[in-house]
This record gives structure tokens, C-alpha cells and sequence, in this order.
């Protein structure tokens, strides 16, 4: 076998380039792709990313260490609006601690989103985040449901949560879609008093109703009738 100094160097690479390396389990040779190492890093978390945390997803409340499981446990398959309290280990896949930089952002939305299929995520404020009292492992975080698309995927999945605020000095609309109804209480969660508000129908028609700014984190719209559509926060 050649020198591998003698090999040329090869700058350009490819999904399926591979080199050679030593599995773990049986000490043997093995080709590995560029692609696959890739994959691995990814959804393994070993590469860090400041203020993004990864979790794989359990369907075993309090599944072990980097993990998110849903109170109760299961949750695989159920639309991530279903979400509104979680399990969240101390520790993320990578082994960092994650409980005081969630303490920092409690109050603040969230996105926990499919490590593989970016268009699979909730977006939530994270309302509240305390130590659970069986386990100081895991603490229990309680959600408010902004929007989001998909379902919650398989145990095992691997999950990143970000911070993710989507109206700061960004002019994104904040969306909330609404079931028909006389009365829409809409989550404000712009960090304004009183943020624009745009209602729409189910057409996309702009229609009115009566606006009550009911506090910081709720405004409250009434119709004459029951009304299907969707408010927008700016």
C-alpha cells in the first residue's frame, strides 16, 4: 500500500467521497462518506451552536439524560399545538448544562423544531420552567402554543430548541388562526402594549371586531357572529 503522503489532496468535496476508519464496536475497517459523518454530527449534536440546544425526543416521560418527553409521556405523531407542558433534561445531547440559560429565557418564544425536517416545528412562549419535584434531572416547562406545522415525529428524534423571536424590529407578523368563534383571545407575545392587530376571514378577507388590549400577554376580540380566520400581531 502506498505512502498516504503520496495520495493526491482533494479540496472539493462531495456527499460520497469516503476514507477509511475504524469502527468502535469490533476494532474493523470501515469506509465512511462524507455524508454519513455529516448526518452524524448533526443530529448527534457535536457541533455547538451558541444559544441552540439539542434534545432527541421521548415518548417516556423523563426519558433520560438529553431528552424532551411530554408530561404524561407518547406524544409521537400529535400535532405540536397538543404541547403544553414538556419534560426537558438538565443536561442536552452534547452533555452541557442547560438549565440557566432557559431560566434566562422563560417568558421569551420558543422554536423546537426537527433536527432533519426543518418545515416539522412548534413555536411557543415558554411560559414557565421549574425543577421537577421527583427528579432535579429534568425540569418542567409549561407552553403557550404560537404556531407552527407538522406533528411530533418519532421517539429517538433529534431536536434543536432556540430562542426565537420573530418581531423584534424584524416587521414579521406574529399569525394565531382561530376556530369558528364569537370571541378570539389572541397571545400578544410582540413585547408591545398594544401591537398593531390585522384580522382576517377564512378567505384572507380583512374583517373587524371589537379590540380589548386585556393585558400585556392578551388581547381579546369580539364579533357579532362566529368567525373562522386569523389575527396578525406587527
Amino acid at each position: 500500500m502506498a505512502r498516504i503522503s503520496s495520495y493526491p489532496f482533494d479540496t472539493v468535496i462531495s456527499d460520497n467521497d469516503a476514507w477509511i476508519g475504524t469502527e468502535a464496536t469490533n476494532r474493523l475497517t470501515r469506509q465512511f462518506t462524507a455524508s454519513a459523518v455529516a448526518n452524524y454530527l448533526n443530529l448527534n449534536a457535536k457541533v455547538n451552536i451558541g444559544g441552540q440546544m439539542s434534545f432527541k425526543w421521548s415518548d417516556t416521560q423523563n426519558g433520560g439524560v438529553g431528552t424532551i418527553s411530554k408530561t404524561g409521556g407518547g406524544g409521537s405523531g400529535s400535532s405540536f399545538n397538543n404541547l403544553t407542558q414538556i419534560r426537558i433534561s438538565t443536561k442536552e445531547l452534547n452533555g452541557q448544562n442547560v438549565i440557566k440559560f432557559l431560566e434566562y429565557i422563560t417568558g421569551k418564544p420558543i422554536l423546537l423544531g426537527q433536527g432533519d425536517q426543518i418545515s416539522q416545528f412548534g413555536h411557543y412562549t415558554l411560559d414557565t420552567y421549574v425543577v421537577d419535584p421527583q427528579t432535579s434531572s429534568y425540569y418542567i416547562a409549561t407552553l403557550t402554543y404560537i404556531g407552527g406545522n407538522g406533528t411530533v415525529a418519532t421517539e429517538g428524534t433529534q431536536y434543536t430548541l432556540i430562542h426565537f423571536d420573530i418581531t423584534g424590529g424584524s416587521g414579521v407578523s406574529v399569525r394565531q388562526d382561530f376556530g369558528s368563534s364569537n370571541q378570539w383571545v389572541i397571545n400578544n407575545t410582540t413585547g408591545k402594549a398594544e401591537p398593531s392587530v390585522t384580522l382576517v376571514n377564512a378567505q384572507d378577507q380583512v374583517i373587524f371586531g371589537c379590540i380589548d388590549y386585556t393585558n400585556a400577554t392578551t388581547i381579546t376580540v369580539d364579533f357579532d357572529i362566529p368567525v373562522v380566520g386569523s389575527s396578525f400581531l406587527n
